[in-house]
């Protein structure tokens, strides 16, 4: 298919600013990467609530929900996974475009993969957050199981054992979750919203 022939980017009255204005906010990407059982989905999980309470208009791209739907096509190899993350981060395009503060909580595994998600952005709109622990930390939690299964050899490319994480060199914030409580995590990542303007 010729794109330049079949497809019209349709023209829209209402501006992204105009949508951010109404929510009286401005939109953000808050991008959190780590491997399974770090705590990715809990901390958005209580980032979201806190924000909410605060008057933010907030939503969750969690990495397992959009597997379950909008990627459920997708497998866990290199191709796939670069697929998931390009869906996902678009889909938080969409949303930061609705002036929508969007807290992403996905591995999103490779540099490459947050580079991407980053270039979609203005730069001081998207925070990469790394909800750093060690793999041995999470296995001992393996809230999913998904350890036991990949030391069994039942997962196949488990993040972290067959499949490589490249670890955030220089992250916007480094979430020590091995180290302090949900509470203090949530707490760290708060006063660095703030200081963001969120």
């Amino acid at each position: 298919m010729n794109k330049e022939i079949e497809i019209f980017e349709q023209k829209i009255t209402i501006k992204n600013i105009d949508r951010a204005n109404q929510k009286k906010q401005k939109p953000k990407i808050i991008w959190f990467t780590g491997i399974s059982g770090s705590g990715k989905s809990t901390l958005a999980n209580a980032l979201d609530e806190k924000l909410t309470i605060d008057g933010k208009h907030c939503y969750i791209l969690d990495g397992d929900n959009m597997r379950s739907g909008l990627c459920s096509d997708l497998d866990f190899s290199d191709s796939a996974r670069d697929e998931n993350i390009r869906r996902v981060a678009e889909t938080a395009r969409l949303m930061f475009n609705s002036g929508l503060i969007v807290i992403v909580a996905t591995i999103s595994p490779f540099k490459r993969h947050r580079d991407f998600a980053r270039s979609l952005f203005p730069s001081d709109d998207f925070y990469e957050v790394y909800i750093n622990a060690s793999y041995d930390e999470c296995a001992e939690r393996d809230t999913k199981g998904l350890y036991k299964k990949a030391k069994s050899g039942k997962v196949k490319n488990f993040t972290g054992k067959t499949s490589n994480y490249e670890i955030p060199v220089n992250p916007d914030l480094n979430i020590k979750t091995h180290s302090q409580s949900v509470k203090e995590s949530v707490e760290e990542i708060l006063n660095f919203c703030k200081k963001m303007l969120i």
